[in-house]
C-alpha cells in the first residue's frame, strides 16, 4: 500500500517467482551439497589412484562452476528483483530486521566465489590436500550461506516470538529453523547426487561410468533416510493449526503434496536401479529423468511452503497484501484507498467506481493474482460470480480458503473492487429488476343465498422453491402441497369429509413449461390433503411462480357442491448462479446445468468427495442422499448436518452483516425475479424476513447449534466465524431443528392481541404440532389457514404480479381481501349472527391493517 504496483496482468499471480525461485533454489541446493561431492569425489580419486576418475570431478568442477556462479548468481539477484517488485514492503522487513545476517551471508558468498574458482583453476595444479582444503572451505562457505538464508526463510513461515519482541535472534532461530537447517542439508546431498548422475551417465569409459554412477546413486540412498526424519520433524515443528491448514484446509495445497510423496519413493527406487548395470541409453535417460524428477520434488516442497505462509507474505506480522497485521483493523475502518499512498481516488463515487476497484484490485490482489495468466488468473476464479456474488464471496473468503486473507477495505470498497472483477473483466452484471406482467385470475362464483357449501383451500408453503437438474443435481426437489376443508354453512356450520370427493386441476396445456396437472386430495381427519405436486415453473420474466388450481369438492353422484381457485406458489428462481455461475435469460438467478457442476466442483474441493465424478457418469447427485431434510422425510446420513444446517451454515459466512439483503441471495424475494417469498400484510407494513426469521446469522446459528449439541464436529468449525446478531453470546442461541421449531403468529400476537414487539428472539415453536400450518383454532378442527392462508401470504396479501392472485377465496366468499369472517363478516359459514368468538379470542374486533 505504501509503493507503486507493478503491473503485469498475464505474468501476475507469482509466474515470475515460479520460473525464476524454483529453479534457483534447485541450483542453490546443488551448490551446497555440490561443494561435499566434490571433495569427497575428488578424495575418492586420490585414495584410488585413478587419473580417469579425477578427470571426471574436474570435468563436473567444470559443469558445477558454470551452473551455479553463473545461473544461480543471475538468479539469485533475478528474486531479489521480483520480490521488491512484487512485494517491497515485505522485502523491506526482511532486510532491516535482518541485516547483520544478509551482511554475512553476502561475505559467505564472496568466499564461494573466490574458493571455487580457486578450486577449479587450481585443479591438477596444486598438492592434492591443500586442494581438498579449497573444497572444503568452498563447501563450508555454502552451507554457512544456507544457514544464514534459512533463518530469514524460516522466520516468514514460523517467525516465533519476533512479531512480540522485534528481536533478531528470536526471529532467525525461529521454531523450523533447525529442522528446516537438517531437510535442506539432506536435501542438498540427493540433489547433488542427481546432478552426478546425470554427468557420470555420459562417460565414456564403462567402467568409470560404472563405478561413478553407483557412486551418486548412494547419495541419493544414504542421506535419504535422514531426509525423512528431517521432514517429520519439521513437520512436527510446525504449529497445530499451521499443520491443518496446509494438509487438511487447503485443497490446492493437495497436488503439491501428494507429489511430493510421490516423488520419494521413485528416487529411491531408481536410486537402487543405478547400483545395477544398465543400458547406456537406460542409465542416461533415467539420469534426466531423475534430475526432473528432482527439480519437481523441490518445486513441490516449495509450493508448500510458500501456501503455508498464506495468508500471510510474514506469517502473523505481513498479509499477502503488504498490510501489517496490526494495522488491518485501522485499515478496515479507515478504508484502503484512503490510507494508501500511490492511489488517484481516495473516494467512490458512481463516475469512478470501475476505476477505484481496478485500483482496489493492483493493492489488494495484483501480487498473488495473474489477469488471465497461467498462475491464479484472478478471471478464470471469479467467472462464476454476478458483482454482488464476488461481493459476498469477498466477506467471507478467509473462513474456507484460508489461503486468503480477511478483506481489509470498507464494505463501498468491497463492492467496487468485487464490480471491477466481476463486470469491469468478466463482463458479468447482477441481475436488473423485473418488470412483472400481471397475471389475471377469474374469481369463481359464490352465492351465499343459495351455495350451502365453503370450500377453503391453502398452500401450506408460502414458497415452493425447485433447484433440480435432472442427471446432475437435487437440491429442491418439486413438491407442492394443498390443503383444502369443505364446511357445510348452517346455524352451526359442520366440516365435511365422508360422502364427498375433492380434485384438482392446474390450468395449462402441458406445453410452455406449464404441464397440466390434476389429481385426487385424499381425505383426513377433517381435512383434505394432496403432497408432492410435480410442478417445475419456468425461470426468467416469463416464468409462472403462481400457478392455480381449481378445487372441486362433488358428493357420490358426481354432483358439484363447491368449487374455489387457489395459488400454489413456485418458483425455480434460487440465486445459485450469482456465485456458481450458469447463465439463463438475461443471466437470470437459477440452478442451471453449469451452475450444479460447479457447485459439485466446490463441495468436492472443500469436502473431499467425488460428486462431480458421479454426475458427469449420469447418475443425479441428491444433497438428501447423505444431509438428512425434514422437508422431503430424508433421513440421510446421521453423522452428518442435516440439509438446512449445512447449507446455512456454510453461506451465512458469506452473508454476515446483510440482514434481509441476505435471505435474497438465494431466496425469491427481491425485484430481480418473478417470484416473492413474502406478499402479506407483514411486508405491507414494512416487516421483513429478518423480523421474524432472524438475521442470517442468527437463523445458521440455531440450526447448527442443534447439531453441534448432537455431536457433530462439523456444526462448530461452521460456528467458528459467526456471530450472533440478536442474542447475547453463542450459548444463548435456542437450538432447533428446521421446518420444526419455527416463529409463529403468537409469539407476537399473544394470546391474538394486537403485537407489542414487531421481531421474534429466539421463540420457536416446540414441536410439528405447534406449526402454524398444522394448528387449528380453539374448536380443534378448523384449520387457522383455511381462514388466514398459508405462511407468508396472510390475508390480506397483496401479490406484485397480481392483486387477485393470493386473495382469491376472501374476494370469493365475502368480496374482500380480508382473513374469512373479519370484520363480523362470519355469515360466510354462520347462518345466524355470532356474539360469541368462536373460533379464537379476539376474533370479533375490527380487523387493524385494511
Amino acid at each position: 500500500m505504501n509503493y507503486p504496483v507493478w503491473q503485469l496482468d498475464a505474468f501476475g499471480g507469482g509466474l515470475w517467482i515460479v520460473l525464476i525461485a524454483v529453479f534457483h533454489v534447485y541450483i542453490s541446493h546443488f551448490a551446497v551439497g555440490g561443494g561435499l561431492f566434490l571433495v569427497l569425489a575428488e578424495r575418492k580419486a586420490q585414495r584410488e589412484n585413478d587419473p580417469a576418475m579425477l578427470d571426471y570431478v574436474r570435468a563436473h568442477a567444470r559443469f558445477f562452476l558454470l551452473l551455479t556462479m553463473v545461473a544461480g548468481s543471475i538468479t539469485g539477484v533475478g528474486i531479489w528483483f521480483i520480490m521488491s517488485l512484487l512485494n517491497p514492503a515485505a522485502t523491506s522487513i526482511l532486510v532491516h530486521t535482518f541485516v547483520f545476517a544478509w551482511a554475512s551471508e553476502w561475505v559467505f558468498f564472496l568466499i564461494e566465489i573466490v574458493a571455487l574458482f580457486l578450486y577449479y583453476a587450481t585443479f591438477g595444479r596444486m598438492e592434492s590436500g591443500r586442494h581438498q582444503a579449497l573444497g572444503w572451505i568452498y563447501f563450508g562457505a555454502a552451507w554457512m550461506s544456507l544457514v544464514l538464508i534459512n533463518g530469514v526463510i524460516g522466520f516468514m513461515l514460523t517467525p516465533g516470538a519476533w512479531p512480540k519482541d522485534a528481536n533478531f535472534w528470536s526471529g532467525f532461530f525461529n521454531p523450523s529453523f533447525w529442522p528446516s537447517l537438517f531437510f535442506r542439508t539432506f536435501l542438498a546431498l540427493i540433489i547433488a547426487g542427481l546432478f552426478g548422475l546425470t554427468t557420470a551417465a555420459w562417460l565414456k569409459d564403462a567402467r568409470l561410468r560404472t563405478v561413478m554412477t553407483r557412486f551418486c546413486a548412494r547419495w541419493l540412498l544414504l542421506p535419504f533416510v535422514f531426509f525423512v526424519a528431517s521432514a517429520a520433524w519439521y513437520r512436527a515443528a510446525l504449529p497445530a493449526e499451521l499443520q491443518e491448514m496446509i494438509f487438511a484446509r487447503m485443497p490446492s495445497m493437495r497436488p503439491y503434496v501428494n507429489g511430493f510423496f510421490l516423488c520419494s519413493p521413485v528416487l529411491v527406487v531408481a536410486g537402487l536401479l543405478l547400483i545395477f548395470r544398465l543400458p547406456v541409453g537406460l542409465a542416461r535417460a533415467l539420469a534426466l529423468a531423475l534430475l526432473l524428477i528432482g527439480q519437481l520434488y523441490i518445486g513441490c516442497f516449495e509450493f508448500i511452503r510458500e501456501g503455508g505462509r498464506r495468508p500471510y507474505i510474514i506469517r502473523e506480522v505481513m498479509y499477502s497484501t503488504s498490510i501489517l497485521k496490526k494495522d488491518a483493523d485501522r485499515v478496515r475502518q479507515e478504508g484502503v484507498l484512503s490510507s494508501a499512498k500511490w492511489v488517484r481516488h481516495r473516494e467512490i463515487t458512481d463516475a469512478n467506481r470501475l476505476a477505484a476497484g481496478r485500483e482496489l484490485y493492483n493493492l489488494l490482489c495484483l501480487a498473488c493474482h495473474a489477469v488471465g495468466g497461467p498462475m491464479r488468473d484472478i478471471k478464470q476464479l471469479t467467472a462464476p460470480f454476478t458483482p454482488s456474488g464476488l461481493d459476498a464471496m469477498i466477506s467471507g473468503m478467509e473462513v474456507f480458503y484460508p489461503a486468503m486473507p480477511p478483506f481489509a477495505g470498507t464494505p463501498e470498497e468491497r463492492a467496487a473492487l468485487a464490480l471491477y472483477v466481476a463486470q469491469g473483466l468478466n463482463g458479468r452484471s447482477d441481475p436488473a429488476p423485473v418488470a412483472l406482467v400481471e397475471k389475471k385470475v377469474e374469481i369463481p362464483a359464490f352465492d351465499p343465498a343459495a351455495s350451502p357449501f365453503v370450500l377453503l383451500a391453502w398452500s401450506p408453503q408460502s414458497m415452493r422453491s425447485v433447484a433440480e437438474v435432472k442427471g446432475v443435481l437435487s437440491l429442491l426437489p418439486p413438491g407442492n402441497s394443498l390443503r383444502a376443508q369443505l364446511i357445510k354453512r348452517g346455524e352451526t356450520p359442520e366440516l365435511v369429509n365422508q360422502g364427498v370427493a375433492l380434485s384438482y386441476r392446474f390450468a395449462g396445456d402441458g406445453g410452455a413449461g406449464k404441464p397440466a396437472i390434476s389429481g385426487e386430495l385424499t381425505a383426513e381427519e377433517d381435512v383434505f390433503v394432496v403432497d408432492n405436486i410435480p410442478l417445475r415453473p419456468g425461470v426468467g420474466p416469463s416464468a409462472d411462480p403462481y400457478p392455480t388450481a381449481i378445487i372441486e369438492a362433488r358428493d357420490e353422484s358426481d354432483a358439484l357442491l363447491a368449487e374455489t381457485t387457489v395459488v400454489a406458489p413456485v418458483s425455480a428462481e434460487i440465486g445459485c448462479s450469482a456465485c456458481h455461475g450458469g447463465a439463463g435469460q438475461g443471466d437470470r438467478p437459477g440452478l442451471y446445468r453449469e451452475t450444479a457442476l460447479h457447485i459439485l466442483r466446490v463441495h468436492d474441493r472443500l469436502s473431499g468427495t467425488s460428486l462431480l465424478a458421479e454426475a458427469q457418469g449420469g447418475a443425479t447427485v441428491r444433497c438428501q442422499s447423505c444431509h438428512a431434510d425434514a422437508l422431503v422425510k430424508a433421513q440421510g446420513d446421521p453423522a452428518r448436518l442435516n440439509l438446512s444446517a449445512a447449507i446455512h451454515g456454510f453461506h451465512a459466512n458469506y452473508l454476515r452483516g446483510k440482514g434481509a439483503e441476505a435471505c435474497g441471495f438465494c431466496h425469491p424475494s427481491s425485484n430481480t425475479v418473478v417470484a416473492r417469498c413474502l406478499r402479506d400484510i407483514h411486508a405491507a407494513v414494512g416487516m421483513d424476513c429478518v423480523n421474524c426469521h432472524g438475521a442470517v446469522e442468527d437463523h445458521a446459528l440455531g440450526l447448527l447449534q442443534q447439531e453441534r449439541r448432537a455431536g457433530k464436529g462439523q456444526a462448530a468449525a461452521l460456528m467458528a466465524h459467526l456471530r450472533p446478531r440478536s442474542a447475547g453470546g453463542l450459548e444463548e442461541v435456542a437450538p432447533r431443528q428446521p421446518w420444526i421449531n419455527q416463529p409463529d403468529c403468537l409469539h407476537c400476537h399473544v394470546d391474538f392481541q394486537a403485537p407489542e414487539t414487531d421481531t421474534v428472539v429466539n421463540a420457536r415453536t416446540n414441536d410439528e404440532q405447534g406449526l402454524y400450518r398444522n394448528r387449528t383454532d380453539d374448536s380443534g378442527r378448523l384449520f387457522c389457514a383455511a381462514c388466514h392462508s398459508g405462511a407468508h401470504a396472510v390475508y390480506p396479501a397483496d401479490n406484485p404480479s397480481g392483486a387477485q392472485l393470493d386473495v382469491l377465496q376472501p374476494l370469493q366468499y365475502q368480496g374482500n381481501r380480508l382473513p374469512l369472517g373479519a370484520n363480523r363478516n362470519c355469515a360466510v359459514c354462520h347462518t345466524v349472527a355470532m356474539a360469541d368468538e368462536m373460533h379464537h379470542a379476539n376474533s370479533l374486533r375490527a380487523f387493524r391493517n385494511e
